[in-house]
């Protein structure tokens, strides 16, 4: 039972990490258009984000 429950956790995260991927993407299109703008507060509230979803991609893939 243990051996099924980890594949499904496995599987999970595999499907998580696909999305990350995108949201990751997302938020870097994002913040180089705040870079262009010259817009500081939405740099700030973007690299926020960014640091987030890197770290939840870092602990999915460990």
């Amino acid at each position: 039972m243990g051996q099924v429950m980890q594949t499904f956790k496995r599987k999970d995260a595999e499907k998580r990490i696909s999305v990350l991927r995108i949201e990751i993407d997302y938020e870097l299109v994002s913040l180089h258009d705040a870079m262009l703008a010259q817009d500081a507060e939405a740099m700030k509230q973007t690299k926020a984000r960014l640091e987030k979803l890197r770290q939840e991609f870092i602990r999915l893939e460990a």
